[in-house]
C-alpha cells in the first residue's frame, strides 16, 4: 500500500535526481577542456572522502601537511583541490605572510570550496583551472600538492601536469603527490577507486622525467595510499671569472 508519505518521499527523490542531472549538464557546459576525468558531484565528494579514509580524513590531511614541511610565508598550490579541505587546513600553517591557492576543473567543487573557506574564515584562493595548463607564472610556489588526482589523468596529460608542476615551483620547492597504488585488498571500498591507480615507481619516473628530484617515497598506511615527495633543483651558483 502506497501512503501519502511514501509518495511524497518518492517525488522528493525524483526531484533531487532531476536537479543533480540538471546541475551536471550545466557544469559540463562550463568545465574547461581537459583530457582528465572531472568529478561533478561536489555535494557527495566529502562523504566519499570520509568513506575512502574510513573516517580518517583529518589524519590523511595532517600526514600530507607533515610531508610538505610547510613553513611560515610559504606559497602553496593544491592541484585538483576538490572541495578545498586540504587547502583550508594548509592555510593555518603558512601564516599571514604565506598564501594557499587551490585549483580544480570542476566549477561545483570550486563553488563548494569557496563556501567552506568563507565558513572557516580561511584566506584561501580557489580557481577553476586544469592541471595540464596552470594559470600561474614560473617559479610561483614553494609547495605543490597533488592528492588523489594523478590517477584521473591519462599518461600524456599526467606528463603535462608534471611539467607544469616543475615550471611553477620555486628553486628548492617541493611537490607532495599522494595517490592510490594497486589495491592489495578486495572489498566494497575498492569499488570506489578501481577505475585507476598510480604505482609509486610511476610517479617517481614521472617527476624525474619532468626534471624534479624525488627525495622520499612510501606508504601512508591507509587504503593503499602511497606518497612521493620531490624537489625542484637549486641552480648552482656561477663563480665569477678571475680578472685577467
Amino acid at each position: 500500500m502506497i501512503t501519502d508519505a511514501t509518495a511524497d518521499l518518492f517525488l522528493a527523490a525524483a526531484r533531487f535526481q532531476s536537479t543533480l542531472r540538471l546541475e551536471r549538464v550545466m557544469e559540463e557546459q562550463t568545465t574547461p577542456g581537459t583530457h582528465g576525468l572531472v568529478l561533478h558531484w561536489a555535494a557527495r565528494y566529502d562523504l566519499l572522502a570520509w568513506l575512502l579514509t574510513r573516517g580518517r580524513e583529518r589524519d590523511l590531511r595532517q600526514a600530507i601537511i607533515r610531508l610538505a614541511e610547510l613553513q611560515q610565508a610559504n606559497d602553496v598550490l593544491d592541484i585538483g583541490c576538490g572541495t578545498g579541505t586540504l587547502a583550508i587546513a594548509a592555510s593555518s600553517h603558512v601564516g599571514k605572510t604565506g598564501g594557499v591557492t587551490g585549483i580544480d576543473a570542476s566549477p561545483s567543487m570550486i563553488a563548494r570550496a569557496n563556501q567552506k573557506a568563507v565558513k572557516a574564515g580561511a584566506p584561501v584562493t580557489f580557481h577553476v583551472a586544469i592541471a595540464e595548463s596552470l594559470p600561474f607564472p614560473d617559479r610561483r610556489f614553494d609547495v605543490v600538492f597533488s592528492t588523489l588526482m594523478l590517477h584521473h589523468l591519462p599518461r600524456k596529460t599526467r606528463q603535462q601536469c608534471a611539467g607544469e608542476v616543475k615550471r611553477v615551483l620555486k628553486a628548492g620547492g617541493r611537490v607532495v603527490a599522494v595517490d592510490f597504488g594497486r589495491a592489495k585488498r578486495r572489498g566494497w571500498l575498492a569499488h570506489f577507486h578501481r577505475h585507476g591507480h598510480v604505482q609509486v615507481e610511476d610517479i617517481v619516473r614521472l617527476f624525474v622525467d619532468a626534471g624534479l628530484t624525488p627525495t622520499r617515497t612510501g606508504a601512508l598506511g591507509m587504503n593503499d595510499l602511497n606518497f612521493v615527495v620531490a624537489t625542484a633543483s637549486i641552480p648552482e651558483s656561477v663563480e665569477p671569472s678571475p680578472s685577467a
